[in-house]
């Protein structure tokens, strides 16, 4: 499995506790900030909950 890179792009001012968790949890704390992680399932199904928040690179 390879590297995937995560930027969040948008707030998370007035989204659900679940989305501010899941971001919280991939490492994300502001707008622009980026992560690299591993591409694994656990990883994929959290980016899929916030998917309209964030950029992903391959």
């Amino acid at each position: 499995m390879g590297k995937i890179k995560i930027t969040q792009v948008k707030s998370s001012i007035d989204r659900s506790q679940r989305q501010k968790d899941t971001l919280k949890a991939l490492g994300l704390r502001k707008i622009n900030h980026t992560i690299e992680k591993e591409e694994t399932p656990a990883i994929l199904g959290m980016i899929k909950k916030v998917d309209h928040l964030i950029k992903i690179e391959k």
